[in-house]
């Protein structure tokens, strides 16, 4: 208990952790503010001045000092000179309590988005095999060398030397013809797809998305006010045909042709041509996710839908995610001629790119060939996990299917998937359920998706037997 002047006696109980993650400030200033909320201090309460409160705290008066002065901001207390600190007379009120939509982050589907690593987890390279040595200096450099740039602000649309480095690569990797001009570095595929929506002005009207697709890519055409029509997929890709005859008039198509998220199924060319005749002829857009397009196991990657595409109504989505790491939130789009500028002038009022730092370390890392043999030797560890998970699934009795970066257990109708995951998760495993995948408008497949990235092989054995005790549990 702290000693304080009469009015005040018994009034404040602060008890200092100087372990705890916050600062002293920061205690000082939530113990006054409890007291207030408490009653124990009422309006017009004298406070001890801050070099009391320091002494008997044991603390710094700059800390005592810092609490106050950010008490005064917050208009929980009044420093007047003849009369003392004292208690605003009418207080600010207490912080809005957080509302169920505040909790949303916290979903099941988010937080599979966002914790790990965890075995079997999706959507994240395998940072065992990462040269880490080497991307550190490269990243080092870049950060001495923007600290030591003249300020002033970057190019919104993105660095050039990065983007004719990426120009570059899909020229040889993905078969895009385009030049720097067309690209445009974002914050990652949210970013991305979050500046090609405000570019494209398709609030209130219709959408193809892949079914199963990408849950919060089905969001984000939710965010945007757009109504999304859930079109099937088989093993040759989006049905293109049922896209036309159930929703010709869509604005925009959203389609993963290079692998499909999540079953992994490369879009055939008969419906390539099919989905871009479409596009010509109604003028609608398609989005083109590239989402693992360049990581295919076991043959050549396709080429990109934007190669086909002589309108100018395809737009491609890329970026260093599942390639580098997430961490890095960078990614690129490739537009057609006709969007350029529109894209230039929203990239500079809405969605400028990334820090020049992280972009130059790309650029150099793609400059000097290391880009290229990362993806050649990551191909050749993941097709080993890959086969290795399948191996062992199969010698547990399951059929097993191959979605991309992923190993696909199908599950009985009527097992819940979800509630495998989340039980999964509290044995350090994290395969995605597959029922979260499919719209909520109709049936969904319950599956597993197993990660190969994070899956090492000295580790599938056991992994498996614990996910393999999960299963017959819950079924």
């Amino acid at each position: 208990m702290l000693w304080v002047p009469s009015d005040m006696a018994n009034a404040l109980n602060l008890a200092l952790d100087r372990r705890a993650p916050t600062t002293l400030a920061e205690q000082i200033r939530s113990g006054i503010i409890a007291a207030i909320e408490s009653g124990a201090l009422r309006p017009g309460a004298r406070l001890p001045s801050w070099r009391d409160l320091a002494a008997q705290l044991g603390v710094a008066r700059g800390t005592v000092m810092t609490a106050y002065e950010r008490l005064t901001d917050e208009q929980w207390i009044v420093s007047q000179r003849p009369g003392g600190t004292r208690v605003a007379k009418y207080p600010a009120r207490k912080p809005i309590q957080s509302t169920s939509s505040d909790k949303v982050s916290s979903s099941a589907l988010y937080r599979e988005v966002v914790s790990g690593p965890a075995i079997f987890q999706m959507g994240i390279p395998a940072s065992d095999c990462f040269p880490t040595t080497l991307f550190a200096r490269i990243r080092a450099h870049a950060a001495r060398a923007e600290a030591q740039a003249p300020a002033v602000y970057p190019d919104p649309r993105g660095e050039p030397e990065l983007r004719r480095h990426i120009a570059a690569h899909l020229a040889v990797a993905r078969g895009i013809q385009s030049t720097p001009s067309h690209v445009f570095i974002t914050s990652g595929f949210s970013g991305a797809l979050g500046l090609v929506l405000s570019v494209l002005r398709v609030h209130g009207k219709t959408a193809w998305m892949e079914n199963p697709g990408f849950f919060l890519t089905r969001n984000a055409l939710d965010l945007a006010q757009l109504t999304h029509v859930p079109i099937p997929v088989d093993q040759d890709g989006v049905v293109v045909s049922y896209g036309i005859e159930h929703a010709g008039n869509a604005a925009l198509a959203l389609v993963t042709p290079g692998q499909q998220a999540p079953l992994g199924g490369t879009l055939v060319l008969p419906r390539r041509i099919q989905l871009l005749e479409w596009a010509r002829r109604t003028k609608a857009w398609i989005i083109e996710d590239d989402y693992l397009g360049e990581l295919q196991l076991g043959r050549r990657a396709a080429p990109a839908l934007a190669s086909l595409d002589t309108a100018g109504r395809v737009i491609h989505i890329g970026s260093f995610s599942k390639t580098v790491s997430p961490t890095l939130r960078l990614g690129f789009v490739v537009v057609p001629s006709e969007l350029v500028q529109q894209f230039a002038e929203t990239a500079m009022c809405l969605a400028p790119a990334p820090g020049p730092a992280v972009q130059h370390a790309i650029s150099e890392f793609m400059g000097e060939g290391h880009y290229m043999r990362h993806l050649r030797r990551m191909k050749r560890v993941y097709t080993a996990r890959s086969e290795a998970l399948q191996a062992a699934l199969a010698a547990r009795g399951y059929t097993t299917d191959v979605g991309g970066l992923a190993v696909l257990l199908r599950l009985p109708e009527g097992v819940d998937d979800l509630v495998i995951g989340h039980e999964a998760r509290e044995e350090g495993l994290a395969p995605g359920a597959l029922s979260s995948w499919f719209s909520p408008l109709g049936a969904k497949q319950p599956g597993l998706l197993l990660g190969v990235a994070t899956a090492t092989e000295e580790r599938i054995d056991d992994a498996c037997d614990r996910l393999h005790r999960l299963i017959v549990k819950f079924s």
